[in-house]
Parts: structure tokens; sequence; C-alpha cells
């Protein structure tokens, strides 16, 4: 099946390349069209129902990766690990890793919104791992070039004691040896355009133990997360290594 449009066709052939699939791939190219197109662009043909189906995929993927990989680990390691392979921030950055907004069809008003960023390049890629999955309807065009992807940011992850969760690590610690939660105080700059538009302060007992900043009040808390975590872990009270590291 072919694109009417030969620019796009050979926009997309491009795209293909760059994932090192060969020229010969069945490559549904309808479909990788739709992949790559954001509900703004076309309220009726986009990438929302490839999204659905390539977020199960990239999961299935990560799950055979890491059963493959890292057999001496946990079930809860494993989870732990696979949650942070297949977040928004992992697969933006592996997205971003081929360029894909400059494939993404998207509103000029959409396409400005920073904010927006991360959330749109993660959708376009489960989207376009969706398409590739349905012209083929195995991982073949898919797990060659993403498993490149995942041995990097599972040893990423493996190497953070935090797994890079660090709000679950710390409620985990400040649970076990305070028996309380950490509480999250946010404040709202205004500014819509702003990196730093949320602060948020994360209070331990009546001391303030982090803070961060970030485009949402979800970025905001994880940055101060972040801080705390640090804080602790130069202090001698502080969380340590795991005991036992898969």
């Amino acid at each position: 099946m072919s694109l009417c449009d030969p620019r796009r066709q050979n926009q997309l052939q491009k795209l293909i390349e760059k994932l090192g699939l060969p020229k010969n791939s069945p490559i549904e190219w309808s479909l990788l069209d739709i992949a790559l197109t954001h509900p703004t662009y076309s309220p009726q043909a986009n990438y929302e129902q490839l999204e659905f189906v390539g977020d199960a995929v990239i999961r299935l993927a990560a799950a055979e990766f890491l059963f493959t990989s890292y057999s001496e680990c946990s079930v809860g390691e494993l989870s732990a690990i696979r949650s942070v392979l297949v977040s928004d921030r992992a697969l933006a950055q592996i997205g971003n890793s081929y360029g894909l907004e400059r494939y993404l069809l998207v509103a000029a008003s959409a396409a400005k919104d920073p904010n927006g960023q991360e959330s749109r390049l993660a959708d376009a890629f489960e989207a376009m791992v969706g398409a590739l999955y349905f012209s083929s309807h195995d991982l073949k065009p898919i797990y060659p070039w993403l498993e490149r992807h995942l041995i990097d940011l599972a040893e990423a992850v493996r190497a953070d004691p935090a797994y890079q969760n660090y709000k679950a690590a710390l409620q985990v610690w400040t649970q076990a040896q305070h028996q309380s939660l950490p509480e999250y105080r946010v404040q709202d700059s205004g500014q819509i355009q702003d990196a730093h538009r949320y602060t948020a302060e994360v209070w331990l007992e009546g001391e303030r133990i982090g803070q961060g900043s970030g485009r949402s009040i979800k970025a905001a808390e994880k940055a101060a997360a972040f801080a705390a975590w640090e804080r602790l872990q130069a202090s001698s009270l502080g969380p340590g290594q795991p005991t036992k590291p898969c």
C-alpha cells in the first residue's frame, strides 16, 4: 500500500532507513503516515489508535528483552526497570534520536507548545511502533533497532539505586524510616511558556528536604524528589546502594 503524495512517502522511507530496516521491508506506508499525524493536524486520521497498540508492543518487547537479559532479577526489579524503559521520557528520548518530530504532521499551534513536546514524541513513537507491528504482525521490524536503546537504558537504570523513579524510592524510604509520607508543596508562577513554571518543595516531618522546578507539576515534583534523594544519598542516614542489585 503506497501513499498518494510521493514527497511524504520519500520522507517516511528516510525514517525507515534511519531505523536500519532493509529497503524491501514490508511497510504499510499509509499506517506509518497516520502514525506520524497529530490529532491537531487531522482529527479523523491520526495516531491515537496506533499509539494504543504500540504501547502494548513496546511493553512486550521490553519484557522479552528483560526476561532474556536479566533472568537473575526478581519480578519486582524487572517491573521497576520496565516502567522506566516504557516511560514517556525514555520513548521521547529514543524518538528524538531519530529526529522523529521532523516527520510528525502537527498543527502550528501545537508545535509551538514546548510543554507538550515530550508527550507528542512519546505518543508518535508508540504509534510508529504500532504501524510497524501491523506491517508484519511480529517484532521483526521493531526489535533489532529498539533493542540497542533498551540495552543502554536498562544499564543506566540498574546503575541507579532508585531505578530512576525518585518519587517512589523516596516514598518507600520515608515509610520505612519515618513511617510517614513525603509532602509536596507546589507553586505556580503563571508563566505558561516558562520551563520552570512550577516550583515544588518536598517536606518530611516539618523539614524541607528537596526543591525542584519544571514545566508541569509532575515534572517539578520529580525534580524535587530527585533533589531530596540526592541529599539523602549524601547523608550517612540516607538510602544506600541496594544490598542485592540484580
